[in-house]
């Protein structure tokens, strides 16, 4: 099987709309939009998010130990545009979209976001052309009244309504 093939299938995947961000050593910041995120424990909570090796999050995290996985809500598209790289602006520029703060881990925080998960690199994988992060949480940020979450499914940004 081909790898278009494969992408192909797994656009039909909607998976929830993340940003994971990340600070060097230096203070710049860097973050990309991704899918492959999903919880791995409650105790200790953590999660697991996948990011290309080639990325500048995926350096950065190995090095700093410490990633936010910003869960976007569905009017967030714009923020999700410009880290999925289709504004043509890389590391920090990309930072001038949306509200920014340091809080925890000193890992980037989206504001308004329907939550974030502050993480401290507990271990790494590398498969193929990606990392596998796993992350121990150390902090929880809910924002109140964001329950509509931002998707990515069949090659687009989507959104939903909440089913009561």
């Amino acid at each position: 099987m081909g790898s278009e093939e494969f992408r192909a299938g797994m656009r039909k995947l909607a998976g929830g709309v993340t940003i994971i961000t990340s600070i060097d050593g230096t203070g710049q910041r860097c973050g990309l939009t991704a899918t492959a995120v999903c919880s791995l424990s409650t105790e200790p909570p953590s999660l697991v998010a996948c990011v290309n090796r080639n990325s500048s999050v995926a350096a950065v995290v190995e090095s700093t130990r410490v990633f936010a996985v910003n869960v976007l809500s569905s009017d967030q598209l714009d923020v999700a545009e410009v880290f999925a790289g289709r504004a043509g602006l890389v590391r920090e520029e990309r930072f001038a979209s949306g509200k920014w703060r340091a809080i925890e881990t000193g890992a980037p925080v989206l504001h308004d976001t329907a939550v974030t998960f502050e993480c401290e690199l507990a271990e790494v994988k590398e498969f193929g052309t990606h990392l596998i992060l796993i992350g121990q949480v150390a902090a929880t940020h809910l924002s109140e009244g964001r329950d509509d979450p931002l998707l990515y499914g069949n090659g687009a940004f989507l959104t939903a309504a909440a089913v009561a």
